[in-house]
């Protein structure tokens, strides 16, 4: 009773329960029917450091709560032309607890470089305190293995300003010369960035972010002429249907 009488006051103020905080982190209502949703995270400018570059993150899924297809895609559009680390994935997703799924698919690299293909396995969730992770591995032909950690969290400041911090980092078994990739640790990309929600599907942000290409493929870039690292300044906008 007294779970129940707190749950209802939470709900007079305003506050979110347990499941609405679910259905805003994963995009739906928890209606048992076929769905629809589509996110475009980052669909940004980078200027400075050397490295011009717009870039484009977004994904989408359809199927019920337990079950689902997703679609992802993500790159670099090139100030000096061409794109690169264009990653698209199609994805089974299963939940297999109330914060988790588990995902499994293809993943192919196609943009300017020499084009690969992956198979995905990997799991996508909430943790503790609304850390929203994405940890994937995948292989290719002839030992080529790769993984790949994903960690964000939004930090709500009023009711329209989010202040979000992210991390993205790239790891791979082998050295890849047609995809310019070494061995290793491969490349972060880090960033915080403030958006203002003039609603919850459509928010224009700014931000700061940080990319670091090392070892091998931070000789890769700079026998291409590209900085191994650069800190830029970011400003997009992030929707969802």
């Amino acid at each position: 009773m007294r779970t129940l009488a707190i749950c209802c006051l939470l709900s007079s103020l305003g506050a979110p329960t347990l499941a609405q905080t679910q259905a805003d982190h994963t995009g739906h209502d928890m209606d048992p029917g076929i769905q629809f949703h589509g996110i475009l995270d980052q669909f940004e400018a980078r200027i400075g450091g050397g490295a011009n570059a717009f870039r484009w993150e977004g994904q989408a899924w359809i199927g019920t709560d337990t079950d689902k297809l997703w679609f992802k895609s993500e790159g670099f559009a090139l100030g000096k032309g061409g794109v690169e680390d264009g990653r698209h994935e199609i994805l089974y997703n299963r939940a297999i607890s109330t914060w988790f799924d588990v995902q499994a698919g293809v993943r192919t690299d196609l943009d300017s470089g020499t084009s690969r293909h992956w198979a995905a396995l990997g799991v996508r969730g909430l943790l503790p305190h609304f850390f929203e992770l994405e940890a994937t591995a995948y292989a290719s032909d002839n030992g080529h293995f790769a993984a790949r950690l994903g960690l964000s969290y939004d930090v709500r400041l009023t009711q329209r300003w989010v202040l979000q911090p992210e991390i993205d980092l790239n790891v791979y078994s082998k050295t890849d010369p047609g995809r310019h990739v070494g061995s290793g640790l491969a490349s972060l990309d880090a960033g915080v960035r403030l958006r203002y929600e003039i609603s919850r599907k459509f928010a224009p942000y700014v931000g700061v972010t940080y990319s670091g290409r090392y070892g091998q493929t931070a000789r890769f870039a700079r026998q291409e002429s590209e900085a191994a690292t650069a800190v830029q300044v970011v400003f997009g906008i992030r929707s969802w249907f």
